[in-house]
């Protein structure tokens, strides 16, 4: 048995899961973020409410374990910001201790349970609050032992001049300190910063897609501009990882006219052709970051029997 954690900013998510299909969740807790010792025991708690022994523990996390120190990068709940986070769960819980980031375990997920099912080599995209990914390959994540590997949307590569006709574009400042990322333009954020841009009118992400899908000018401007610089970069990630499958996730993703929209220009940019989507709407849709960390700590009993 496998006890998983979904941990934000705000509340905690647990849940024991026994096999994928059976994840039993628990009532949230809300998140001490100042006081370890007191986030030790609510984890503790649900650890005992399960009841069962478990083989291992699983933390999907709103943040980043640097691979070269072993200490945690979660700038939202302090009290497990920069420390050894793994080393100090397993010595306070006396089990043993994975930790994801929570992107990862959405990819986890639907390479296990989802979109990505019977897919050897899963890209997992986020367009939401953030830009975000994770890379699925095996059944196995590329950044198994953390860092940033998937995190498409930071870097300044977003195009200057998108869209049929193009127009000039300005390098948004993004909130990891570059200009010019995926992230500040092609968020939820972002995509009101761009339709401010072109048409000088302020509007929400979901009523510029409604009005997009409603046939309304200036949101089919934005749009057109803004699949153009996303699908451009995706293209680039499906080139270089070879994957075969990307589920989407994030409050974007609910579009399906949007997922199409951008299945249909990426596969129009990529050298493997493919006569079935490729961008998709991520299947699992309820707690993803519970079952991606099943499937993670599932994955670990079993490459631990097959040692011993």
């Amino acid at each position: 048995m496998i006890v998983c954690f979904d941990i934000g900013g705000t509340a905690i998510k647990g849940a024991g899961a026994w096999s994928l299909d059976d994840v039993r969740p628990l009532a949230r807790r809300q998140t001490p973020t100042h006081d370890f010792d007191a986030f030790v025991l609510v984890l503790k708690s649900a650890i005992a409410e399960i009841g069962d022994a478990p083989d291992c523990v699983v933390l999907s996390i709103t943040g980043i374990i640097d691979p070269d120190t072993g200490k945690s990068f979660i700038a939202n709940i302090p009290c497990a910001h920069d420390r050894p986070l793994k080393d100090g769960l397993e010595t306070a819980l006396g089990l043993p201790v994975l930790i994801a980031n929570d992107a990862d375990c959405c990819a986890l997920a639907e390479y296990g349970a989802g979109a990505g099912r019977g897919h050897r080599v899963v890209f997992s995209a986020i367009l939401g609050t953030g830009v975000g990914g994770a890379l699925v390959v095996d059944g196995k994540l590329i950044n198994s032992t953390g860092g940033f590997a998937g995190e498409w949307g930071h870097a300044p590569v977003a195009a200057t001049r998108a869209g049929n006709p193009p127009v000039d574009l300005p390098r948004f400042s993004c909130g990891c300190g570059l200009e010019g990322c995926l992230d500040a333009i092609c968020s939820a954020r972002g995509m009101e910063k761009l339709h401010q841009h072109l048409t000088g009118k302020s509007m929400a992400a979901e009523d510029i897609l409604e009005n997009w899908q409603s046939g309304e000018a200036e949101a089919a401007r934005t749009l057109d501009v803004y699949i153009d610089m996303l699908s451009g970069p995706l293209a680039l990630v499906v080139n270089v990882t070879g994957t075969t499958i990307i589920p989407v996730a994030g409050g974007l993703s609910n579009s399906s006219a949007l997922i199409d929209a951008l299945d249909a220009a990426v596969r129009a940019r990529i050298l493997r052709r493919f006569p079935r989507p490729l961008v998709v709407q991520a299947q699992c849709t309820i707690e993803p970051g519970l079952v991606g960390a099943a499937v993670l700590g599932f994955d670990f009993v079993g490459q631990r029997a097959k040692a011993l």
